[in-house]
């Protein structure tokens, strides 16, 4: 049997470099964090560049003290842990608001984003696979297998209440799908509390945020991956100020087994990849874990219904289909520009 393990970063930053004594230096930084590359270009009067190692830092501990599932350091392994507690687990602040913001989009999605999927998502490991640390003898998951998992899901069943989280036994919490929002809208918080930054635009593999603005006043160009050739892009998002820009991809992570694609978005119905005859989606919106939450829901819901979430959310969304067609809310309109 033929197989192939890849991993693809779906998102490209078009950038002009500042010139000019008068302006702010041009920090340039690259590196890992969270599971995936990370890039930085920031316009600020701190030519040391030590914005960009704070905001390493700011990822460092998000990742080790709140949001992995893996790492029992973090939050989400504590509260994990403590799946079919009588008396709950205690939650903080900010997991309180990141939890209801995930039961809010579970709404809204009809059930299609799901944050409960740790059990599935832990049978596929397509993290793994894609990595190349799981050897090469891939196989999906049996029915019987995928039914079991899909027993201890489903974020209807969680409750969240004054502080308090209560997970069934056996469930386990996920939040691949809005970690990178989540991480953007910090990293906002940290460029709009730093007086000597004018302007940033940083990616988070298929994330991207934008803030303030270029010395040359240029606008941020934002490039979307062409689902069937990830070195090329399908067109240019052309931004000005403070934007979040997430996609979701059958390409990002994936293995392939016979011919067939296993991709890392799994449908919370079926327990196995989304099949919805999308192979990208990129959403456009005013804050990171929105955009990032829909990115996925998007993908699973298919064109027609992702666009209604979409709108529903006051968010702006590209389809790329399978079969390369390329659908837009009328407001991405405005800021996409297709590739020559």
């Amino acid at each position: 049997m033929k197989k192939f393990f890849a991993v693809s970063v779906c998102m490209f930053m078009l950038l002009c470099c500042a010139c000019g004594p008068a302006r702010p230096a041009q920090i340039t930084n690259t590196d890992t964090a969270m599971g995936t590359v990370i890039v930085q270009k920031l316009y600020t009067a701190d030519s040391q560049g030590r914005a960009a190692q704070e905001i390493m830092e700011l990822l460092g501990k998000l990742e080790t003290q709140e949001l992995s599932r893996r790492l029992d350091t973090s939050e989400v392994w504590n509260l994990n842990a403590g799946a079919g507690r009588p008396e709950g687990c205690t939650v903080s602040p900010s997991m309180e608001e990141i939890l209801a913001g995930c039961l809010d989009m579970w709404h809204k999605s009809q059930g299609a984003f799901d944050v409960t999927l740790g059990p599935v998502v832990e049978l596929w490991d397509i993290d793994g696979w894609a990595a190349g640390e799981n050897g090469e003898d891939f196989s999906p998951p049996e029915d019987r297998q995928l039914a079991e998992a899909l027993e201890r899901c489903g974020a209807g069943r969680m409750e969240l209440r004054e502080g308090v989280l209560w997970l069934p036994e056996g469930m386990l919490l996920d939040l691949g799908a809005v970690g990178k929002g989540v991480a953007m809208d910090r990293i906002l918080s940290y460029l709009q509390g730093n007086n000597n930054i004018t302007g940033a635009i940083i990616s988070l593999g298929g994330s991207v945020v934008t803030y303030g603005s270029k010395p040359d006043g240029d606008c941020w160009k934002v490039g979307i991956a062409n689902p069937a050739d990830t070195a090329s892009i399908v067109g240019t998002l052309m931004l000005e100020g403070e934007w979040f820009v997430s996609t979701s991809g059958d390409y990002e992570r994936y293995v392939e087994l016979d011919g067939v694609r296993y991709h890392h978005i799994i449908d919370p119905v079926t327990g196995r990849p989304a099949d919805s005859g999308i192979a990208g989606v990129t959403i456009l919106a005013g804050n990171g874990f929105l955009s990032d939450a829909l990115s996925t829901a998007c993908f699973i819901l298919g064109e027609e219904k992702g666009m209604a979430l979409a709108e529903l959310c006051g968010a702006e969304v590209l389809f790329v289909s399978t079969d390369g067609r390329i659908t837009m809310s009328r407001g991405m309109e405005a800021y996409f520009e297709t590739a020559e």
